[in-house]
């Protein structure tokens, strides 16, 4: 089914763009929710009109979301999890937990729609988008720390001691395969 978009809708194309889409999404989702009207003659006629207009608009959302997104940018959530020894969490941090934190800090009310990552199940570092608008994607970065430690203490000790384990592991299989190579050239 080919369609005309009428706003911009993320991952499929800005306003005026004729795309061709399966039946069901255009059917059950772009037109119900006004995104997208059928391509039809009378439609097509109305290209530069939208353009026009959703460029406008485009152009005011941006301005007004400007401030916010610089102040986005520079966030950094930090979030303490109950986690298991190999540093798997019980449970996950979700894009709700990301967005309502966010809002708090901000004091901007940020949907959950809008963060764009995966549900996050482990310890570490991880960078979220903030999806404002088509053009304005800020990232913040998320510190998921065991409970009862501190936010910086399993990032550094975490490193060093996986760094640690297989060179230690690695060392005695050397020297082992080291010490069979001569005896095998005596032989």
């Amino acid at each position: 089914m080919k369609v005309l978009l009428v706003k911009d809708v993320y991952k499929l194309g800005r306003a005026g763009d004729i795309k061709k889409v399966a039946d069901g999404y255009g059917r059950n989702f772009l037109i119900p929710q006004g995104f997208a009207v059928l391509a039809t003659e009378g439609a097509l006629k109305q290209v530069q009109r939208i353009k026009s207009q959703t460029e406008i608009r485009r152009n005011t959302q941006n301005n007004e979301l400007k401030g916010v997104a610089d102040l986005i940018k520079d966030v950094t959530l930090t979030f303490a999890a109950k986690a298991g020894d190999t540093g798997k969490l019980y449970g996950s941090i979700t894009t709700q937990d990301i967005a309502t934190a966010l809002s708090e800090k901000v004091r901007y009310e940020v949907k959950r729609q809008l963060v764009d990552i995966q549900p996050i199940r482990t310890l570490g570092e991880f960078t979220a988008h903030i999806r404002l608008t088509m053009d304005l994607v800020p990232e913040i970065k998320i510190i998921v720390h065991r409970e009862g430690e501190s936010a910086e203490a399993p990032v550094e000790q975490a490193e060093p001691e996986k760094a640690k384990k297989p060179k230690k592991a690695e060392a005695p299989a050397a020297d082992a395969v080291a010490e069979e190579t001569p005896a095998a050239t005596a032989e």
